[in-house]
């Protein structure tokens, strides 16, 4: 049985996979932030 319990951790798990490797690659996680951010039009 798969509970919501093992399904957290697994999450965390990931998480922290994610947040590892972003941690060797910071010029990676800036285009990654850059990509993250709300498209708003220039004024003019």
């Amino acid at each position: 049985m798969y509970t919501i319990e093992m399904a957290y951790a697994r999450m965390r798990e990931l998480q922290d996979l994610a947040n590892r490797s972003r941690a060797h690659h910071p010029d990676a996680a800036r285009r990654a932030d850059k990509t993250r951010t709300p498209r708003v039009p220039k004024k003019r």
